[in-house]
Protein backbone atom coordinates (compact mmCIF):
# COMPACT_ATOMS: atom_id res chain seq x y z
CA UNK A 1 0.00 0.00 0.00
CA UNK A 2 3.09 2.47 0.71
CA UNK A 3 4.66 1.35 -2.39
CA UNK A 4 1.12 2.51 -4.80
CA UNK A 5 1.05 5.90 -2.77
CA UNK A 6 4.70 6.93 -3.73
CA UNK A 7 3.82 6.20 -6.94
CA UNK A 8 0.73 8.07 -6.92
CA UNK A 9 2.03 11.34 -5.33
CA UNK A 10 5.04 12.24 -7.37
CA UNK A 11 4.23 16.02 -6.33
CA UNK A 12 7.32 16.54 -4.42
CA UNK A 13 9.44 14.54 -6.50
CA UNK A 14 8.46 16.97 -9.65
CA UNK A 15 8.62 19.86 -7.49
CA UNK A 16 11.53 19.80 -4.63
CA UNK A 17 11.71 22.13 -1.97
CA UNK A 18 15.00 23.91 -4.15
CA UNK A 19 15.62 27.43 -4.30
CA UNK A 20 17.12 28.68 -7.42
CA UNK A 21 17.68 32.11 -7.84
CA UNK A 22 20.29 32.15 -10.81
CA UNK A 23 22.47 35.69 -10.84
CA UNK A 24 21.15 36.12 -14.26
CA UNK A 25 18.99 34.01 -16.98
CA UNK A 26 20.03 32.49 -20.30
CA UNK A 27 16.89 33.54 -22.44
CA UNK A 28 16.36 37.56 -22.68
CA UNK A 29 14.74 40.23 -24.67
CA UNK A 30 17.49 41.92 -26.76
CA UNK A 31 17.33 45.77 -27.94
CA UNK A 32 14.91 44.66 -30.55
CA UNK A 33 12.35 43.56 -28.08
CA UNK A 34 13.14 46.53 -26.08
CA UNK A 35 12.50 48.93 -28.62
CA UNK A 36 9.11 46.93 -29.30
CA UNK A 37 7.76 47.61 -25.96
CA UNK A 38 8.49 51.46 -26.09
CA UNK A 39 6.54 51.51 -29.08
CA UNK A 40 3.51 49.60 -27.47
CA UNK A 41 3.88 51.67 -24.69
CA UNK A 42 3.22 54.93 -26.82
CA UNK A 43 0.62 53.64 -28.49
CA UNK A 44 -0.81 53.37 -25.03
CA UNK A 45 -0.09 56.44 -23.17
CA UNK A 46 -1.90 58.01 -27.00
CA UNK A 47 -4.66 56.12 -25.98
CA UNK A 48 -4.43 57.05 -22.63
CA UNK A 49 -4.57 60.66 -24.04
CA UNK A 50 -6.89 60.54 -26.29
CA UNK A 51 -9.80 58.47 -24.12
CA UNK A 52 -9.55 60.91 -21.61
CA UNK A 53 -9.71 63.56 -24.12
CA UNK A 54 -12.88 62.21 -25.83
CA UNK A 55 -14.73 62.33 -21.95
CA UNK A 56 -14.83 65.93 -22.53
CA UNK A 57 -17.04 65.86 -25.45
CA UNK A 58 -19.71 64.01 -23.69
CA UNK A 59 -21.41 64.66 -20.26
CA UNK A 60 -20.21 63.63 -16.56
CA UNK A 61 -22.83 60.87 -16.48
CA UNK A 62 -22.27 59.67 -19.90
CA UNK A 63 -18.28 59.11 -18.96
CA UNK A 64 -18.05 55.97 -16.96
CA UNK A 65 -16.82 53.92 -20.20
CA UNK A 66 -14.29 56.33 -20.86
CA UNK A 67 -13.04 56.43 -17.64
CA UNK A 68 -12.75 52.54 -17.23
CA UNK A 69 -11.16 52.10 -20.85
CA UNK A 70 -8.79 55.16 -20.52
CA UNK A 71 -7.93 53.40 -16.91
CA UNK A 72 -7.06 50.18 -19.07
CA UNK A 73 -4.44 51.65 -21.07
CA UNK A 74 -3.28 54.28 -18.26
CA UNK A 75 -2.27 50.76 -16.57
CA UNK A 76 -1.29 49.03 -19.65
CA UNK A 77 1.41 52.10 -20.35
CA UNK A 78 2.96 51.72 -16.77
CA UNK A 79 3.47 47.73 -17.43
CA UNK A 80 4.81 47.71 -21.06
CA UNK A 81 7.17 50.98 -19.93
CA UNK A 82 8.35 48.56 -17.27
CA UNK A 83 8.84 45.60 -19.34
CA UNK A 84 10.76 47.96 -22.03
CA UNK A 85 13.29 48.67 -18.82
CA UNK A 86 13.99 45.00 -18.54
CA UNK A 87 12.28 45.58 -15.21
CA UNK A 88 9.22 43.35 -13.62
CA UNK A 89 10.41 40.09 -14.73
CA UNK A 90 12.04 37.17 -13.08
CA UNK A 91 14.50 34.44 -14.15
CA UNK A 92 12.23 30.76 -13.87
CA UNK A 93 13.93 27.54 -14.90
CA UNK A 94 12.35 26.33 -18.36
CA UNK A 95 10.43 22.80 -18.68
CA UNK A 96 12.14 22.21 -22.02
CA UNK A 97 15.51 23.13 -23.50
CA UNK A 98 15.99 23.97 -27.23
CA UNK A 99 19.07 23.49 -29.54
CA UNK A 100 17.22 26.73 -31.40
CA UNK A 101 20.35 29.41 -30.17
CA UNK A 102 16.81 32.28 -28.94
CA UNK A 103 15.92 29.99 -26.96
CA UNK A 104 18.80 27.92 -25.86
CA UNK A 105 19.62 27.91 -22.19
CA UNK A 106 18.11 26.93 -19.01
CA UNK A 107 16.58 30.28 -17.03
CA UNK A 108 14.05 32.10 -19.15
CA UNK A 109 12.90 35.66 -18.75
CA UNK A 110 9.53 35.70 -17.52
CA UNK A 111 8.22 39.33 -17.04
CA UNK A 112 5.62 38.82 -13.87
CA UNK A 113 4.64 42.67 -14.92
CA UNK A 114 2.62 41.61 -17.45
CA UNK A 115 0.38 39.31 -15.52
CA UNK A 116 -0.19 42.45 -12.44
CA UNK A 117 -1.50 44.84 -15.94
CA UNK A 118 -3.83 41.57 -16.83
CA UNK A 119 -4.48 41.39 -13.04
CA UNK A 120 -6.29 44.98 -13.11
CA UNK A 121 -7.16 45.42 -16.55
CA UNK A 122 -8.82 42.31 -17.85
CA UNK A 123 -11.64 42.86 -15.43
CA UNK A 124 -11.75 46.64 -16.72
CA UNK A 125 -12.55 45.39 -20.22
CA UNK A 126 -14.55 42.59 -19.34
CA UNK A 127 -16.66 45.71 -17.06
CA UNK A 128 -17.30 47.72 -20.55
CA UNK A 129 -18.60 44.89 -21.79
CA UNK A 130 -20.84 43.14 -19.60
CA UNK A 131 -21.98 47.08 -18.40
CA UNK A 132 -22.98 47.14 -22.30
CA UNK A 133 -25.28 44.55 -21.69
CA UNK A 134 -26.90 46.00 -18.45
CA UNK A 135 -26.41 42.64 -16.69
CA UNK A 136 -26.99 41.91 -13.03
CA UNK A 137 -24.76 42.97 -10.74
CA UNK A 138 -23.88 39.30 -9.39
CA UNK A 139 -23.51 38.20 -12.49
CA UNK A 140 -21.12 40.61 -13.28
CA UNK A 141 -19.08 40.19 -10.34
CA UNK A 142 -19.10 36.03 -10.87
CA UNK A 143 -17.31 36.77 -13.77
CA UNK A 144 -14.73 38.88 -12.83
CA UNK A 145 -14.27 36.55 -9.76
CA UNK A 146 -13.34 34.17 -12.97
CA UNK A 147 -11.17 36.32 -14.96
CA UNK A 148 -9.32 36.88 -11.88
CA UNK A 149 -8.92 33.14 -11.32
CA UNK A 150 -7.83 32.86 -14.87
CA UNK A 151 -4.76 35.31 -14.65
CA UNK A 152 -3.79 33.99 -11.80
CA UNK A 153 -3.71 30.79 -12.62
CA UNK A 154 -1.58 31.82 -15.89
CA UNK A 155 1.01 33.35 -13.44
CA UNK A 156 1.48 30.50 -11.06
CA UNK A 157 1.99 28.47 -14.28
CA UNK A 158 4.11 30.81 -16.22
CA UNK A 159 6.72 30.82 -12.68
CA UNK A 160 6.80 27.26 -12.23
CA UNK A 161 9.53 25.01 -14.04
CA UNK A 162 8.00 21.88 -13.62
CA UNK A 163 5.37 19.98 -15.64
CA UNK A 164 3.03 21.04 -13.04
CA UNK A 165 2.23 24.15 -14.86
CA UNK A 166 0.33 22.94 -17.56
CA UNK A 167 -2.57 22.39 -14.58
CA UNK A 168 -2.21 25.40 -14.15
CA UNK A 169 -2.82 25.79 -17.48
CA UNK A 170 -6.08 23.85 -17.30
CA UNK A 171 -7.34 25.97 -14.38
CA UNK A 172 -7.10 28.81 -16.71
CA UNK A 173 -8.77 27.61 -19.62
CA UNK A 174 -11.85 26.63 -17.59
CA UNK A 175 -12.03 29.87 -16.30
CA UNK A 176 -11.92 31.43 -19.82
CA UNK A 177 -14.39 28.54 -21.16
CA UNK A 178 -16.90 30.32 -17.82
CA UNK A 179 -16.21 33.93 -19.23
CA UNK A 180 -16.85 33.18 -23.20
CA UNK A 181 -20.10 31.28 -21.63
CA UNK A 182 -21.43 34.27 -19.79
CA UNK A 183 -20.59 36.66 -22.47
CA UNK A 184 -21.72 34.85 -25.55
CA UNK A 185 -24.76 32.55 -24.19
CA UNK A 186 -26.03 35.00 -20.89
CA UNK A 187 -24.71 38.74 -21.92
CA UNK A 188 -25.86 38.75 -25.63
CA UNK A 189 -29.34 37.86 -25.07
CA UNK A 190 -29.86 40.33 -22.26
CA UNK A 191 -27.78 43.31 -24.91
CA UNK A 192 -30.30 42.60 -27.52
CA UNK A 193 -33.34 42.39 -25.26
CA UNK A 194 -32.41 46.50 -24.22
CA UNK A 195 -32.49 47.53 -28.24
CA UNK A 196 -30.93 47.01 -30.96
CA UNK A 197 -28.19 49.34 -31.20
CA UNK A 198 -27.03 48.33 -28.09
CA UNK A 199 -26.88 44.55 -29.25
CA UNK A 200 -24.98 45.51 -31.88
CA UNK A 201 -22.42 47.24 -29.72
CA UNK A 202 -22.05 44.50 -27.12
CA UNK A 203 -22.08 41.57 -30.20
CA UNK A 204 -19.22 43.40 -31.93
CA UNK A 205 -17.41 44.21 -28.43
CA UNK A 206 -17.67 40.82 -27.38
CA UNK A 207 -16.99 38.79 -30.15
CA UNK A 208 -13.40 40.76 -30.92
CA UNK A 209 -12.49 40.45 -26.96
CA UNK A 210 -13.14 36.37 -27.23
CA UNK A 211 -11.75 35.81 -30.26
CA UNK A 212 -8.73 38.19 -29.37
CA UNK A 213 -8.92 36.11 -25.51
CA UNK A 214 -8.25 32.55 -26.88
CA UNK A 215 -5.07 33.74 -28.67
CA UNK A 216 -3.28 34.88 -25.47
CA UNK A 217 -3.31 30.77 -25.00
CA UNK A 218 -1.61 29.96 -27.71
CA UNK A 219 0.93 32.48 -27.17
CA UNK A 220 1.44 31.63 -23.34
CA UNK A 221 1.65 28.12 -24.55
CA UNK A 222 4.93 28.89 -27.18
CA UNK A 223 6.49 31.37 -24.76
CA UNK A 224 6.19 31.15 -21.06
CA UNK A 225 4.87 27.53 -21.44
CA UNK A 226 7.00 25.79 -24.36
CA UNK A 227 9.83 27.58 -24.63
CA UNK A 228 9.12 27.73 -28.18
CA UNK A 229 9.42 31.28 -29.05
CA UNK A 230 12.29 33.89 -28.16
CA UNK A 231 11.09 36.51 -25.78
CA UNK A 232 11.68 39.44 -28.70
CA UNK A 233 8.86 37.27 -30.44
CA UNK A 234 6.83 37.08 -27.50
CA UNK A 235 7.22 40.90 -26.85
CA UNK A 236 5.73 41.25 -30.63
CA UNK A 237 3.00 38.47 -29.91
CA UNK A 238 1.84 39.69 -26.27
CA UNK A 239 1.60 43.48 -28.05
CA UNK A 240 -0.06 43.44 -30.74
CA UNK A 241 -2.69 40.94 -29.10
CA UNK A 242 -2.81 44.05 -26.12
CA UNK A 243 -2.88 46.65 -28.68
CA UNK A 244 -6.37 45.15 -30.33
CA UNK A 245 -7.82 43.90 -27.26
CA UNK A 246 -7.11 47.47 -25.45
CA UNK A 247 -7.22 50.74 -27.94
CA UNK A 248 -8.53 48.85 -30.34
CA UNK A 249 -11.18 47.34 -28.49
CA UNK A 250 -11.33 51.27 -26.64
CA UNK A 251 -12.08 52.81 -29.94
CA UNK A 252 -15.03 50.32 -30.84
CA UNK A 253 -16.77 50.35 -28.16
CA UNK A 254 -17.04 54.00 -27.07
CA UNK A 255 -17.55 54.43 -30.67
CA UNK A 256 -20.74 52.39 -29.96
CA UNK A 257 -21.87 53.93 -26.78
CA UNK A 258 -21.63 57.36 -28.84
CA UNK A 259 -25.51 57.01 -28.99
CA UNK A 260 -26.68 54.88 -26.12
CA UNK A 261 -27.54 56.75 -22.90
CA UNK A 262 -26.54 54.69 -19.63
CA UNK A 263 -30.05 54.95 -18.34
CA UNK A 264 -30.45 51.98 -20.98
CA UNK A 265 -27.76 50.11 -19.32
CA UNK A 266 -29.85 50.49 -16.01
CA UNK A 267 -26.63 53.06 -15.25
CA UNK A 268 -28.72 55.90 -13.24
CA UNK A 269 -25.58 58.42 -12.99
CA UNK A 270 -26.28 61.63 -11.70
CA UNK A 271 -24.30 64.95 -11.77
CA UNK A 272 -23.89 67.06 -8.70
CA UNK A 273 -26.28 70.04 -10.56
CA UNK A 274 -28.96 67.30 -11.20
CA UNK A 275 -28.82 66.45 -7.25
CA UNK A 276 -28.83 69.41 -5.71
CA UNK A 277 -31.65 70.66 -8.21
CA UNK A 278 -33.78 67.86 -7.11
CA UNK A 279 -32.78 67.93 -3.16
CA UNK A 280 -34.22 71.80 -3.54
CA UNK A 281 -37.46 70.79 -5.27
CA UNK A 282 -37.89 67.55 -2.90
CA UNK A 283 -37.25 70.25 0.22
CA UNK A 284 -40.04 72.53 -1.74
CA UNK A 285 -42.78 70.27 -2.22
CA UNK A 286 -42.30 69.13 1.41
CA UNK A 287 -42.77 71.76 2.98
CA UNK A 288 -46.10 72.58 0.88
CA UNK A 289 -47.36 69.47 1.61
CA UNK A 290 -46.51 69.95 5.02
CA UNK A 291 -47.55 73.39 5.66
CA UNK A 292 -43.97 74.69 6.17
CA UNK A 293 -44.02 72.09 9.62
CA UNK A 294 -41.66 68.94 8.04
CA UNK A 295 -39.06 72.20 7.11
CA UNK A 296 -38.96 73.25 10.21
CA UNK A 297 -39.88 71.18 12.52
CA UNK A 298 -38.07 68.06 11.92
CA UNK A 299 -37.61 66.74 15.21
CA UNK A 300 -41.56 65.98 15.40
CA UNK A 301 -41.04 63.47 12.39
CA UNK A 302 -41.07 60.33 15.13
CA UNK A 303 -44.25 61.42 16.73
CA UNK A 304 -45.84 61.73 13.56
CA UNK A 305 -44.97 58.04 12.30
CA UNK A 306 -48.69 56.72 13.73
CA UNK A 307 -50.11 59.37 12.18
CA UNK A 308 -50.90 61.55 15.29
CA UNK A 309 -49.90 65.41 14.58
CA UNK A 310 -48.99 66.67 17.80
CA UNK A 311 -47.38 70.66 16.58
CA UNK A 312 -49.88 72.67 18.43
CA UNK A 313 -52.80 74.03 16.47
CA UNK A 314 -52.46 72.31 13.35
CA UNK A 315 -55.11 69.91 11.79
CA UNK A 316 -54.90 66.39 13.01
CA UNK A 317 -53.20 64.04 10.02
CA UNK A 318 -53.85 60.35 9.13
CA UNK A 319 -50.98 60.41 6.42
CA UNK A 320 -53.62 60.21 3.70
CA UNK A 321 -52.60 63.54 3.35
CA UNK A 322 -49.17 63.40 2.23
CA UNK A 323 -49.82 60.34 -0.19
CA UNK A 324 -52.36 61.82 -2.09
CA UNK A 325 -49.57 64.35 -2.09
CA UNK A 326 -46.56 61.93 -3.14
CA UNK A 327 -49.36 60.43 -6.07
Amino acid sequence: MSDISKRANNALNANPNVFRYPVSSDINLTTHGSDWYWAVTAVMVVSTIAFIGWSFAVPRPHRLFHYITAAITLVASIAYFTMASNLGYAAIPVEFQRSNPVVAGFYREIFYVRYIDWFVTTPLLLLDILLTAGLPWPTVLYTLLMDEIMVVTGLVGALVASSYKWGYFVFAMVALFFIFYNIVFIGRPHAHALNKHVGKVYTLTGAWTMFLWFIYPIAWGLAEGGNVISPDSEAVFYGVLDILAKPVFGLILLWGHRNIDPLVLGLNIKDYPDVTEKTGHQNGSDGVANNGILASNQHHNNAAVDGTNTTTGAPASTGVHNNASAV
